[in-house]
């Protein structure tokens, strides 16, 4: 980005509340042909034209007339209507002449937050998990408008949109995958129109979704809010962050043994790795003795696998599961495919593919955080014409660049403020029933800010509004390997920090912990977080009475002798064991050092201890990045919710709300 760009941005912002101050009526990106409107309230319609012109609306036989101001706004707000249609409207003035035609009334959601939210079906996994369910979609009264990315140094009162889509196999495909589910869940229960608004964006942090105003008590935001406003200085640090990360790469190039003047050496068929280290299967290389700060750099993988006779001279495909961050992957010496996290499915020319012994090699590039190939919980294979091998097992590894942390891209739509004003202050003052978030993922590095960030962002967004609506979000996936011991670990606090929003009015979180994979940050299974999302949509924002919406949520404990007794909320027809006895309890006692524990329900309690802990002070469950197996539920099959019951830094307890 130059300064030229970024002075015609600016400018073009600055423009846009002019936009119609010398036009005719000129409607925002949200209202047109096959919108949803919302029931049972007062139905905001607004647009721009020249000032002091005369505007008349006409809808469901009733006809509606204002004026616009000196700043050529306008706005009409229509009688509350019950759920139906579809109706048209007639908007006159200023020499303009407007039909919007095929408009319901029903439920409006908007559905935000980062890629997990934003995840479609033209996912290659969720096309093929879900094809009959595209195929077979058909339902002209759930309808989603999507609002096109962009990010703003100011609020913005437009957005361009992609326009009011109807459930169809021609539409659905763009749905959001979460957002569809949860409005087919909320249309078979009820049978009125659905209406989705989906205004999110892949990689990002909630305090770019927070308005200026909302963020005023956190001063650690000021600096960037000023940046983001001041071109000069966005510029220098889009400038530095471009030159430090290049610097980075260049040195990982210029150092890396394997990999030189264009050579990849480390993956020649005939490499000599008798001297390198050996993992028994695909793992990260922190559980093999390079645990942060020694893990960023590069490491190789090789392994060994052999092949029929009939592969010989036939194309081949390698499925080799997940990697943290990028990979090279090389068969016989010559590159067949890269890319950044994901799973990884390369297809191997024929004429690289022999008899008997191939080698394949992993360049493995990463720039923070944990690093190597994940093995859970996909199996590596080999997919020939006639046969799928397992080649799972051992691999050879080595490192062959040790360097500090790649130095993070400058994303101005990542800094505060920046999303809130091109996509949510566009939304205003469009009626909806309520919103589903599904966000955090790039919030694990600061915990226990967004216990405040969190529920900031929710009561700014309510504040925009003038009204106290529901809020329903998903709490963390289970992601990333499974520790063999209690570890720390900041996605666990992450949900932490979640599960303490729940203090506000009608909020609700909807617990997925079973439902994430190891090696894939985004899991294909989309359809139980949108039903788990209408259920608490049903308690929450319809009241529905007796209904149970949530997993048991720890409530309290008391220390019996060398035991800990757990006492739990939203129990519903009691607690279960899934799948054989309780896993993912630790115990500790004074010395703060958790191990393992054995845990039994009783009744509505469960009763936690280890023979090696006499006197035990604290109790966590499924505290880790991926609490495999954890398996706490209630009889209406949804899981608990993660927690700890020690608060030692003096910040963590949890007061839940009934």
């Amino acid at each position: 980005m130059n300064k030229k760009f970024i002075s015609v941005f600016l400018l073009l912002c600055l423009l846009a509340g002019y936009k119609n101050a010398n036009a005719a009526i000129k409607l925002p990106g949200l209202i047109g042909d096959h919108m949803i409107l919302q029931r049972d309230t007062k139905i905001p319609v607004w647009g721009w034209a020249t000032k002091n012109s005369e505007i008349e609306l006409k809808f469901n036989n009733k006809i509606y007339k204002t004026k616009t101001g000196n700043d050529g706004k306008w706005i009409i707000r229509l009688k509350p209507l019950k759920a139906g249609g579809p109706y048209d409207m007639n908007i006159k003035g200023d020499g303009s002449n407007i039909y919007i035609k095929d408009i319901l009334i029903g439920d409006v959601w908007i559905c935000s937050g980062q890629s997990n939210m934003a995840y479609q079906f033209t996912n290659p996994r969720a096309k093929i998990k879900y094809a009959d369910e595209i195929a077979n979609a058909q339902n002209d009264r759930i309808r989603q408008i999507m609002i096109e990315k962009k990010y703003a140094v100011s609020e913005q009162d437009d957005c361009k949109t992609y326009g009011w889509k109807s459930v169809h196999p021609q539409n659905t495909i763009n749905f959001s995958s979460v957002a569809y589910f949860f409005a087919k869940e909320l249309y078979e229960k009820y049978q009125i129109p659905i209406g989705l608004i989906s205004s999110n964006w892949g990689g990002t942090k909630a305090e770019a979704w927070t308005s200026e105003e909302g963020l005023k008590s956190m001063s650690r935001y000021n600096n960037d809010i000023f940046i983001l406003k001041t071109p000069e200085e966005l510029e220098k640090k889009f400038e530095q962050a471009r030159q430090n990360g290049e610097k980075w790469d260049l040195q990982v190039e210029r150092e890396d043994k394997g990999y030189q003047n264009g050579h990849a050496i480390w993956a020649a068929y005939d490499f000599d790795d008798s001297n390198w280290e050996t993992m028994p299967q695909a793992d990260l290389w922190d559980n093999h003795g390079y645990a942060s700060p020694n893990n960023q750099g590069a490491f190789w993988y090789r392994k060994e696998i052999l092949l029929p006779q009939d592969a010989a001279g036939k194309d081949g495909i390698l499925d080799l599961g997940g990697v943290d961050d990028i990979d090279y992957t090389y068969f016989n010496g010559q590159l067949i495919g890269q890319q950044k996290i994901g799973i990884r499915r390369y297809k191997v020319p024929a004429s690289l593919v022999k008899a008997g012994k191939n080698i394949i090699a992993v360049r493995i590039i990463n720039n923070r955080g944990r690093g190597g190939l994940l093995d859970q919980p996909r199996k590596y294979n080999w997919n020939g014409n006639k046969n799928s091998i397992d080649i799972d097992g051992a691999w050879k590894f080595k490192r062959s660049v040790k360097i500090g942390g790649r130095p993070g891209e400058y994303n101005p739509y990542n800094m505060p403020t920046a999303l809130y004003n091109g996509m949510i202050s566009p939304l205003k003052p469009y009626a909806f029933k309520g919103v589903i978030w599904y966000q955090g993922e790039s919030n694990t590095d600061q915990a226990y800010e967004y216990r405040e960030l969190f529920p900031a962002m929710i009561k700014d967004w309510r504040k925009q509004w003038g009204r106290e609506f529901p809020f329903l979000f998903v709490q963390l996936a289970n992601f990333k390997k499974a520790d063999a011991q209690p570890q720390e670990s900041d996605w666990a606090e992450l949900r932490e920090a979640q599960s303490m929003t729940l203090q506000l009015p009608k909020t609700a979180m909807s617990v997925i912990i079973d439902l994430g994979e190891a090696d894939d940050i985004h899991p294909v299974n989309k359809e139980d977080v949108g039903k788990r999302l209408a259920l608490a949509a049903r308690k929450t924002a319809y009241g529905e009475k007796g209904i149970v919406a949530s997993g048991p949520t720890y409530k309290n404990m008391k220390i019996k002798d060398d035991k800990i007794i757990l006492f739990f909320e939203n129990i519903g027809n009691g607690l279960t064991a899934r799948n054989g006895k309780l896993k993912q309890f630790a115990i500790a006692g004074a010395d703060k050092k958790f191990v393992w524990a054995d845990a039994v329900i009783n009744g509505n309690t469960v009763i936690v201890s280890n023979p090696s802990v006499k006197i035990p002070i604290a109790v966590r469950y499924a505290w880790s990045d991926n609490p495999e197996g954890c398996n706490l539920y209630n009889s209406e099959g949804l899981p608990a919710s993660p927690f700890r019951t020690d608060h030692w830094d003096g910040k963590t307890k949890i007061k839940y709300r009934k």
